[in-house]
């Protein structure tokens, strides 16, 4: 899927683009999974607006907006499973993390038309912290995505950085660093965006009349471990190529209560 040269780019920039990782089929039963997810988790009466809360927007914008988000997609459709591990993903993967990955969690991301909401700029490090900062997403795209329906803006080569001071719940100054400094990540259905836990990252509202609809993989390397006890999520530690190296850490350590 990818050369040698893709590897230096995402090791210099901190993010990839890679195109037609997934086939139009894939595609459209992932789409349907997405929309599945939602049906269910309304009639359970559990669909709420994940739209971020803050001071990157007034107040009168950010009430307007919505945002469909739902953690661990894995647990709730196999065209995620299958999605995670498909022979694509790893052959990446397997080249700008190294041999052995691990599935660290998955989400769906769905920015409905017109009122799709906006990300603030962030890095996704002060979530789930680990020691080597192999942790990236891999951002599938659904469906096309572009400047009007609010597609991923990156800074390139900000994961340099390192970890930067956040405000709020873990978002950047929307005055020192707004979305429309990063680059807009372009991307077709099928494409998947690759990009490094401390890579800055945000997107703008979806002012479109199309819905943009995202599946996140987030992955780490089997050596790379938790530096805190944030975010731990079930099937965290799923290898999804290679083997584990660490025998007697095979596992997150969860207490059932």
């Amino acid at each position: 899927m990818i050369t040698a040269q893709d590897v230096e780019f995402y090791k210099e920039n901190g993010y990839l683009l890679v195109k037609g990782v997934f086939n139009q089929e894939e595609i459209v039963g992932m789409r349907k999974a997405v929309d599945s997810i939602i049906d269910r988790a309304a009639k359970e009466k559990m669909d709420h607006n994940a739209q971020w809360q803050g001071d990157f927007l007034p107040p009168e914008e950010l009430k307007k907006l919505v945002l469909k988000g739902f953690h661990d997609v894995h647990y709730h459709d196999a065209s995620f499973l299958r999605a995670l591990m498909h022979p694509n993903m790893t052959a990446v993967l397997s080249q700008i993390i190294g041999p052995n990955v691990q599935l660290h969690h998955s989400k769906m991301l769905v920015k409905p038309p017109e009122n799709g909401a906006a990300f603030p700029m962030h890095q996704d490090h002060p979530y789930f912290p680990h020691e080597q900062h192999t942790m990236l997403a891999a951002s599938v795209h659904l469906d096309d995505a572009d400047l009007e329906n609010g597609c991923l803006h990156v800074l390139p080569g900000s994961h340099k950085q390192g970890s930067l001071q956040h405000v709020g719940r873990h978002y950047l100054n929307a005055k020192e660093y707004p979305v429309s400094d990063g680059l807009p990540c372009i991307a077709e259905a099928g494409d998947v965006l690759f990009f490094n836990y401390l890579t800055v990252h945000g997107s703008p509202a979806n002012r479109s009349e199309r819905t943009r609809r995202n599946v996140l993989f987030q992955y780490r390397s089997a050596t790379d471990f938790p530096t805190t006890k944030e975010h731990f999520d079930w099937g965290m530690g799923l290898m999804v190529c290679g083997e584990n190296p660490n025998f007697n850490r095979a596992k997150p350590e969860f207490a059932i209560l």
